[in-house]
């Protein structure tokens, strides 16, 4: 902020007045009173929010080209590493953006995230093996980790207080189009032009963006944050979050490999994940102490519940409602501008005291919709009952995750922003992986049958008991419930 200030400052001085000159625009104040699309952030704005536009194309459409791919490159049983290959190395990405943002500024860690996950998307376009498509999505995932914690580092630096909320609901927005359109159109290019068009259309892409965005950058963010350390990385960070990613991988490979051998690197995962993790949290996290760390904790909570429930519902109303797989997926569509919708309900000005009573909110929507998502197993209940209660759950998460950003940069020092919004994006990534699992785990004990990646039933394992999906439901449910009392402790007292 300290930069844009001296901008401000440097225009208005450029602004005088002689004997006989009109008086100029005070560009400060016009600064002070414009949007995130008025003159002064207009090429910033609309060159991040496109990058956020392509990542989410991206990540919407290649679960349409996986199966293909991983079928001709002789793969399916590597199917599931081409997804934790993702996450495992994003979770290293987020920790060192932290540090690098902090310390130097956004746009390093911006320019070589947006690179790698380039590199990665070539690698894994042109791969002739299944090892080598994994790796390429490896890249991608640490160019992933580093894009993400950035783009918050930048909305921290160069836009003001006042403005965050709406650019934060701009992120939202532009995964509203990628989420109903991305599968399609990728399945469209994947059946005309080949599953590796998928991977190879974005980067080219990316290039006009980022003319836009990174001069911007340079200018209202660039250089260490106002009270940084400056300097080399801690090592003790860096190795922490080699801890965590080593230990998912670990924990990944158990689950995916479900035999009593497995039992070891699953226990050796636990170890490096969990202290880890404690440490690269903000204390307090897993107690909800007031403020930032109940921020944290309710950014997974939120993520966790949802994303695992929601994980579950194409498979439930194709097996238990008879529905195909595109008219299942359909009735998650309408989510994408609910979820939007609630992110521009807590970007308004006159919400912003209420913020934290909006998450409170939010996260009830989410439980009772995910409670709700069930009863369509008695046969006398619409099957649109689930299109409708998720509209009203995405709702709540649209209110909830834009919120918890805007708060978490709020309670965030300068030089501690790229370091807390790490935590934030760690504790999101994290919890889905965990209830995922557990969720998975309960539904295959009380007779779901083995679940594949994408929660598809495996062939041959018979068919799901209603029971199952009951039992993934409701505890996820509870746990947003208790979410919303999370969401009673997101100020400072």
């Amino acid at each position: 902020m300290a930069a844009l200030d001296d901008d401000r400052a440097t225009e208005q001085t450029d602004v005088g007045v002689g004997p006989g000159v009109a008086p100029g625009p005070d560009l400060a104040a016009l600064a002070d009173v414009e949007g995130v699309l008025g003159r002064t952030y207009r090429a910033l704005s609309i060159g991040i929010v496109t990058v956020v536009l392509l990542i989410a194309f991206e990540a919407t459409a290649v679960g349409t080209a996986m199966p293909v791919a991983a079928r001709e490159l002789d793969g399916v049983s590597l199917y599931a590493y081409a997804f934790s290959g993702y996450f495992t190395t994003s979770l290293f990405g987020m920790v060192a953006a932290g540090q690098w943002a902090d310390r130097r500024g956004p746009l390093g860690p911006l320019g070589a995230g947006i690179g790698a996950f380039a590199a990665g998307l070539v690698v894994a376009g042109t791969a002739g093996g299944m090892w080598l498509f994994v790796a390429g999505r490896a890249v991608q995932g640490l160019g992933g980790g580093l894009v993400i914690v950035a783009l918050y580092v930048v909305v921290s630096r160069a836009y003001p207080e006042r403005l965050r909320p709406a650019i934060m609901a701009a992120f939202a927005a532009a995964w509203v189009v990628p989420s109903i359109v991305g599968p399609l159109a990728a399945g469209a290019v994947t059946e005309h032009l080949g599953w590796r068009w998928v991977f190879l259309g974005i980067p080219v892409l990316v290039l006009l963006p980022l003319a836009l965005a990174l001069p911007q950058i340079r200018r209202r963010a660039g250089g260490p944050a106002p009270g940084a350390a400056g300097g080399a990385f801690d090592r003790r960070r860096i190795r922490l979050a080699l801890g965590i990613s080593l230990g998912a991988a670990l924990l990944q490979y158990a689950a995916q490999d479900p035999r009593p051998l497995s039992l070891l690197p699953g226990v050796l995962g636990a170890a490096l994940l969990v202290p880890s993790v404690l440490r690269l949290l903000p204390r307090g996290t897993y107690r909800a102490v007031r403020g930032l760390p109940s921020v944290v904790l309710l950014r997974g909570v939120a993520a966790g519940s949802f994303i695992a429930a929601e994980s579950f519902v194409p498979l439930m109303l194709v097996t238990q409602r008879g529905l195909s797989p595109t008219l299942a997926g359909f009735s998650l569509a309408a989510g994408g501008a609910t979820w939007a919708l609630g992110s521009w309900i807590q970007s308004r000005p006159r919400l912003d005291p209420y913020r934290d009573r909006l998450t409170a909110g939010g996260m009830v929507l989410v439980a009772a919709a995910v409670a709700a998502a069930p009863s369509v197993l008695i046969a006398a209940v619409p099957v649109w009952t689930v299109a409708v209660a998720w509209g009203f759950g995405c709702l709540g998460m649209g209110l909830v995750v834009s919120a918890t950003s805007v708060l978490l940069l709020q309670l965030s020092a300068p030089e501690e922003a790229g370091t807390n919004s790490a935590a934030l994006q760690i504790s999101d990534g994290l919890s889905n992986v965990v209830l995922l699992a557990a969720g998975g785990a309960a539904f295959t004990a009380l007779g779901g049958g083995a679940v594949g990646q994408g929660h598809e039933v495996v062939a041959g394992s018979g068919g799901s008991h209603p029971a199952a999906f009951v039992a993934v439901f409701l505890p996820m449910a509870a746990i947003a419930l208790a979410g919303a009392w999370v969401g009673t402790r997101l100020r400072e007292k």
